[in-house]
């Protein structure tokens, strides 16, 4: 919005592009609803419904919501989830007038209630129900930092559209049924950012003077009789309490200072009522993921310089990445946070991720890269005899996790690692999860020196536990063994060459290219028999159009990298990191992806230093929509538990969802379109 002549004054905004593969889906589309002309002068949102002043609409989860995406008409948030599932919608505002000052358009008061059913059961806010501000990395919107509930104030700045990030997760036991609220959204007068400016000296020493004032009031105590100590409490109270509502601190506040609230009456007048329902149905995702997703959160800042060395012609286009350089430098989580290593908050840290990643469907580990491309991983960073080791291999939300080949926290010699290695093979094979343990070794072996270094340290853990799987990362056979006519066979044949020292075959989607079929190919030389599995992964390839995680890609193009999971029939599915942003020494820095990778490669969280002051970790768009696809493969797993594999396949395409790695939904009517077939046909 603009002015002329005193009036406010639609303005048309260009298209804002994405990175990768965002095109049209965020921050530009067709048939929208243009700003209107409402009002000029100064405007009172105390008289004036909320409506007349910003524009409120819905998106899916799916959607990229750029700060110049154009208003839609405004529809009410119907949702389907099972028990057991996080589903996700975005509320979007943009203002139409400027109702402030200081530059901003205004203050925005967002207000939640419980979802409730007839039955009286509830969503409660705060705990099933929660809002995020998707903030952007990069120009592209993607960090979704938590916003104070049951009431957020937001501030809304001109011309801009603002998305809110709304999850209702459904507890397992919850039961089934319509739970429907509302979400109140409410313009207020005043505004959070005009008394954000430096203060003047005048209010430093007044602010001083009250302070000192309250330290002498409660300072000494000794001698102080009960009524004295009472009244001072209360003195002391009553400055603080005057001080923290002072508009220097509106955007601490919870009522955000003498930004003025609305009583009730005025809400219901004036707000706009989003209502929102949400349909639980008799059916609950698996607390153990069907699928495992294991996702590495690295110690390690590893600046790799990659070049793609060239295309080789075969029957597909294949990418050969040469590693020309590989640097280490101090740990990613030891120095953000300023932890040591072996220390307790070292622990703490680890244990921290570890949990918060447990929510997203994902089975985490650590990694820790040595010379070459060798890999010490482990998912609990206690040894197999302490007590923690149980609870975290026993947790029912991990899927698997991986055993470190030798120690974490110590390796004085051979000997002392080889006896560290036989004590944790022994003590973990005799335990019920021991059939969600691998072992990651060694990540994209190039040659036949690399294979033997693998099949020799495989010998050695099979010696102690004979039925130990082994898991091995490849894009390529080895470079210096040949197979005619060309490269993709010598990739075909690495299970020939790793057999019996790799269970689980783990190739990158970025060999296979468009070309789906060539599954078959790779697939038929396993020997599932035998225990073997195929496993996928996604890291700087492919890339778009194909499904991938990178940072600016479309929300279906996140999604779609389970839906192809799915199609393909893989077991499992991992990802090489969580946290690899670049190095720096305070957790508050600002994040840095690192050089030489696609933008957000490797990165699917954020530490909540860089946001605010909360020490949890800061989710990603990218890594919900990761999970919605995690929730996904549970719904076809029912579908095809019904009516078999082939027919889910069938379903994915009748809907449109994923045909192929260059052919799937665009926008997300069909993945509702999906889901409801599903509900609608395994419901009775």
């Amino acid at each position: 919005m603009e002015k002329s002549g005193g009036k406010q004054v639609s303005v048309v905004v260009p298209p804002l592009e994405g990175l990768a593969g965002g095109g049209t889906a965020y921050g530009w589309s067709d048939g929208g609803l243009e700003d209107s002309i409402l009002y000029t002068g100064e405007v009172d949102p105390t008289k004036v419904p909320t409506a007349d002043l910003l524009h409120v609409w819905c998106m899916p989860s799916t959607a990229n919501i750029g700060q110049q995406e154009i208003p839609r008409p405004l529809d009410n948030i119907s949702l389907l989830a099972a028990r057991n599932e996080k589903e996700s919608v975005q509320i979007v505002l943009r203002p139409k007038v400027s109702w402030a000052c200081s530059g901003i358009a205004g203050v925005v008061q967002m207000h939640c209630t419980d979802l409730c059913s007839s039955s009286g059961d509830r969503l409660a806010v705060g705990q099933s129900l929660t809002l995020r501000r998707v903030v952007p990395i990069l120009g592209v919107p993607d960090a979704l930092v938590p916003l104070d509930l049951p009431v957020s104030q937001i501030n809304l700045l001109p011309g801009e559209t603002t998305a809110i990030w709304l999850s209702v997760d459904v507890p397992p036991g919850q039961p089934p049924g319509q739970y429907e609220g509302v979400v109140s959204i409410s313009a207020l007068k005043g505004e959070l950012g005009c008394t954000s400016q430096s203060m003047p000296k005048l209010e430093k020493s007044e602010l001083y003077r009250e302070l000192k004032s309250c330290l002498d009031s409660v300072d000494p105590v000794d001698g102080r009789t009960m009524n004295e100590l009472v009244e001072r409490e209360k003195y002391t109270t009553s400055v603080l309490r005057r001080i923290l509502f002072s508009p220097m601190f509106h955007e601490f506040s919870s009522d955000n200072g003498s930004t003025e609230m609305m009583d009730e009456d005025a809400l219901t007048n004036l707000s706009v009522l989003l209502k929102i329902s949400v349909t639980v149905w008799d059916f609950t995702l698996p607390i153990t993921p069907s699928l495992p997703a294991v996702i590495g959160v690295s110690h390690i800042t590893i600046f790799m310089l990659l070049e793609l060395h060239g295309i080789v012609q075969l029957n597909i286009s294949f990418f050969i990445v040469v590693l020309i350089a590989i640097m280490i430098s101090e740990t990613v989580i030891e120095d953000r946070f300023r932890v040591e290593h072996g220390t307790d908050g070292w622990f703490d840290a680890l244990d921290q991720h570890f949990r918060w990643l447990l929510q997203y469907r994902i089975s985490p580990f650590f990694c820790r890269w040595g010379d070459s491309m060798r890999v010490l991983a482990y998912t609990c960073p206690w040894r197999a005899d302490h007590p923690k080791s149980d609870e975290y291999y026993s947790n029912l939300r991990l899927a698997a996790y991986a055993v470190p080949y030798y120690p974490i926290l110590s390796g004085s010699n051979s000997d002392a690692e080889k006896d560290s290695l036989r004590k944790e093979v022994e003590i973990l094979k005799n335990k019920a999860h021991w059939g969600k343990a691998y072992f990651y070794l060694w990540d994209e072996p190039l040659n036949a020196e690399q294979y033997e270094v693998i099949r020799s340290m495989s010998r050695e853990i099979r010696t102690y536990a004979p039925d130990a799987r082994v898991l091995t990362t490849y894009y390529c056979g080895p470079s210096d063994v040949h197979y005619a006519p060309g490269t993709f066979e010598a990739f075909v044949k690495v299970p020939n060459l790793l057999r019996p020292h790799t269970q689980i075959f783990c190739t990158s989607e970025w060999v296979l290219g468009a070309r789906e079929d060539l599954v078959k190919d790779i697939t038929a030389e396993l020997r599932p028999e035998n225990g073997e599995e195929w496993w996928t992964y996604v890291c700087m390839g492919p890339t778009d159009p194909h499904p991938n995680l990178h940072l600016g890609m479309r929300g279906t193009q996140h999604r779609a990298v389970m839906w192809r999971v799915w199609k393909e029939g893989g077991t499992g599915f991992l990802y090489w990191g969580a946290n690899c942003y670049e190095k720096a020494t305070v957790p508050s820095a600002e994040i840095r992806f690192r050089r030489g990778l696609p933008p957000g490669d490797g990165v699917l969280f954020y530490p909540g230093e860089v946001f605010s002051s909360s020490h949890e970790p800061v989710a990603s768009a990218r890594l919900e929509r990761l999970l919605s696809g995690l929730q996904d493969i549970e719904y076809l797993k029912l579908y095809s538990s019904r009516y078999g594999r082939e027919a889910s396949i069938a379903l994915l395409e009748k809907t449109g969802v994923y045909l192929g790695p260059e052919r799937y939904a665009a926008d997300h009517m069909p993945v509702d379109l999906m889901r409801a077939e599903i509900y609608h046909t395994c419901h009775s």
